[in-house]
């Protein structure tokens, strides 16, 4: 199995990488120079060279309050340079899978959503990626759309990170807690798609296109999140902060962020047999890797 690799330096892209290479996948992970997904001939020349059985994009705008300011470049990656990759696979004859975000809904359902609850985006981020799940779908119809949250890992920028960062010179951090989801760590997002791209190639699975969230199991808040974090970094004599718990309009952004962000996966588990680790034991792997590379 040859899997293209769209995106080679997001946290997905390079856990998908290590991930990869660890099971000896034969993974072409091409970001720019060497495919620049906002030119069109670069995504119709690089899919007919690779020639390959799956095709994986997991390159986005993901700068949520810069999405406010440059919407057309979140629309140009997010949705058109996803259809324009999506149809190439279909000309080569490839599924594709195609990594989405709780972004895609309003935060105010009571409940965690299911794949078919109504979409309705609060910000340019979340509609320009829900653009890119309708023209996926669109252009390929063996897809896999799967949206993820709150993904965290040892690389890129992203929350736990952050949070450490923020603690090496604070005694005390301000997160808020009356936001929750899903916290998933990057690496668990790798093979869960690993997986999912080895089913993907076989015969009969028609059934097994679509959309499916791909999350860890189990809840959280940003504070809740943060506490953790700083648990799993003090046992180990990294930095940690006391948390004090906010509300997000004390933490006001220029995107409106989904109050729940919570997202079921059951689906998942019952159509491709993955079920992702708690968010606990993400965390567990993430921070003990942050501090023995530093």
């Amino acid at each position: 199995m040859r899997i293209l690799l769209a995106g080679a330096a997001g946290q997905v892209a390079l856990s998908l990488v290590e991930a990869g290479r660890a099971r000896g996948v034969d993974l072409v992970a091409l970001g720019r120079p060497d495919l620049d997904l906002t030119r069109e001939s670069d995504v119709v020349r690089v899919v007919a060279d690779v020639k390959p059985d799956v095709v994986i994009n997991a390159a986005a705008f993901t700068a949520v309050d810069l999405a406010e300011s440059e919407p057309e470049a979140a629309h140009l990656l997010n949705a058109t340079a996803a259809g324009w990759l999506a149809r190439e696979a279909a000309r080569v004859d490839a599924p594709i899978l195609h990594v989405s975000t709780d972004y895609v809904f309003d935060g105010a359902k009571p409940a965690p959503y299911l794949e078919d609850d109504v979409v309705r985006p609060l910000g340019v981020y979340g509609a320009s990626k829900l653009a890119g799940e309708l023209a996926v779908a669109a252009a390929n119809p063996r897809h896999v759309i799967a949206r993820t949250a709150w993904v965290y890992s040892p690389f890129g920028k992203n929350f736990v990170r952050t949070m450490l960062h923020l603690a090496s010179d604070r005694e005390e951090l301000a997160v808020v807690a009356d936001q929750i989801g899903n916290p998933t760590y990057a690496p668990h997002i790798a093979e869960a798609l690993l997986v999912i791209a080895s089913q993907c190639t076989k015969p009969d699975v028609g059934t097994r296109w679509g959309v499916f969230h791909l999350v860890a199991p189990d809840e959280a808040t940003w504070a809740d999140l943060a506490e953790a974090t700083f648990a799993e970094s003090g046992a180990r004599g990294g930095a940690c902060a006391r948390v004090r718990r906010i509300t997000a309009a004390e933490y006001p952004t220029l995107a409106r962020r989904p109050q729940n962000s919570r997202l079921d996966a059951s689906k998942l588990q019952r159509i491709y047999g993955v079920r992702l680790p708690p968010w606990r034991e993400g965390v567990t792997a993430c921070v003990s890797r942050i501090i023995a590379e530093a």
